[in-house]
């Protein structure tokens, strides 16, 4: 660590960076040095304010949060987005991503700062994959008769899909708030649109958490993407939304991420 500050005072932006990405490279053979700079990434139907009970959690440890704002029109629009995060930091990044996001990190994480990935309840599609071709692998889950397709091509949950698949473990007044907020995701340019080139968790050091009762994104197909890519990987009795169900345990595992312990 005094060597990583030692690098920032003398301006050397691009000698942090390598540095810490070849750290948690190799953090498989030991401990690496903690990142400062965390992104959060969220999914479908909601927006930055989904990690509101982890934000709090990881500033108060000493961390430099942003969450991105998707705009969740086109695939290729949010991994920009994520990318001007990016470049706006000031040292190596850890992108954390819900649901949808695991998409966009998984094409934006090939940035050169980036030092690794965490997914949280999230897809993570090869190249030529999308978060619905990955869905289409496995039996459909309950949330599926809960959306609503509007005559834009963009998707909303119902009240129902809200409280019973997409949130079921939180207050009714936080689903009442999510369903009031969720942000409306286009059908095909989102959700629907592959990943191109290979993606970043195939390089990078990455890690996972299956949502044991989710009933989004099914938890076996959350499970066979954790393994898919190699992942360090927890399980959690949450569901979709672990970092509104489970925020503690969640920011845990990040904080372990970023400082690149693979312990199971």
């Amino acid at each position: 660590m005094k060597s990583i500050v030692a690098f920032f005072k003398l301006g050397s932006l691009l000698a942090v960076v390598v540095l810490a990405a070849s750290a948690l490279q190799s953090s498989a053979q030991g401990s690496a040095p903690a990142l400062k700079n965390i992104i959060l990434v969220h999914g479908a139907w909601a927006d930055g304010s989904s990690w509101e009970k982890v934000i709090p959690r990881l500033q108060e440890r000493g961390f430099h949060v942003t969450a991105v704002q998707l705009s969740l029109a086109s695939f290729e629009g949010d991994v920009a987005i994520t990318k001007r995060a990016i470049a706006l930091a000031d040292g190596p990044v850890l992108l954390v991503a819900h649901s949808y996001g695991g998409a966009v990190i998984s094409e934006a994480g090939n940035d050169p700062k980036v030092a690794g990935l965490v997914f949280v309840a999230a897809f993570a599609p090869d190249t030529g994959e999308s978060s619905f071709s990955l869905l289409q692998q496995v039996p459909a889950t309950p949330i599926m008769n809960e959306i609503r397709e509007d005559d834009a091509g963009f998707l909303k949950l119902t009240e129902k899909g809200i409280s019973e698949d997409f949130a079921q473990q939180l207050t009714a007044k936080e689903q009442d708030t999510l369903f009031a907020a969720q942000g409306p995701a286009a059908a095909t340019a989102a959700l629907g649109a592959p990943v191109i080139g290979s993606p970043a968790w195939r390089t990078k050091p990455d890690w996972y958490i299956v949502a044991a009762d989710d009933r989004a994104i099914s938890p076996e197909l959350e499970r066979t993407m954790a393994q898919r890519m190699g992942a360090v990987t927890i399980t959690l009795p949450s569901c979709h939304v672990a970092m509104l169900a489970q925020p503690e345990e969640v920011t845990r595992f990040i904080i372990r991420a970023a400082s690149g312990g693979r312990e199971n």
